[in-house]
């Protein structure tokens, strides 16, 4: 068994390499691709991980949440288009979907009027970012649920079907 780091600001990648008790060796041939010295240089925070290390760092540890953490945090195109999601539990995943869904419904005859032109008119603007907002809320609850269902797949508490 590795010694465990004592290091105060871990980075996600190390957190998360942890929460499997994994050294950087181990994880090294879990993530095949991926060196015990590249782990050591992203987690130093001296080395940028790449998409695809990214990728293989979610399979490797089963850690859903990483590839939203790299597109909110460190990608520019997902900073601008990703939003933060946190895994929560299935309840409170369920209302936030639920109360988005039904955030939308009440804006949906709206959103046909306005788009029915096909431009959004200055009188307009004001209501579409309004309508915009709540696609955001949606997309994010619809995001924190996906999340939700990856990571009960991967711990057992979601089968899924063979």
């Amino acid at each position: 068994m590795s010694r465990r780091s004592v290091k105060e600001n871990k980075t996600v990648y190390q957190q998360s390499r942890e929460r499997r008790n994994l050294s950087r060796e181990a994880a090294s041939e879990r993530l095949e691709f991926v060196s015990a010295d590249r782990i050591e240089k992203i987690e130093s925070g001296r080395s940028a991980p790449h998409p695809d290390e990214v990728l293989l760092m979610e399979k490797g540890y089963e850690d859903p949440e990483l590839s939203n953490y790299y597109c909110t945090h460190e990608c520019p195109i997902g900073m601008k288009y990703v939003q933060r999601v946190e895994l929560k539990e299935l309840p409170q995943l369920t209302v936030e979907l639920l109360s988005a869904l039904n955030a939308m419904e009440e804006e949906k005859n709206r959103l046909i009027d306005i788009s029915v032109d096909g431009r959004v008119s200055d009188t307009e603007r004001k209501q579409f970012n309004v309508i915009l907002s709540k696609l955001s809320a949606l997309d994010r609850s619809i995001r924190g649920m996906r999340i939700w269902i990856e990571h009960a797949l991967i711990t057992g508490k979601l089968e899924e079907e063979r």
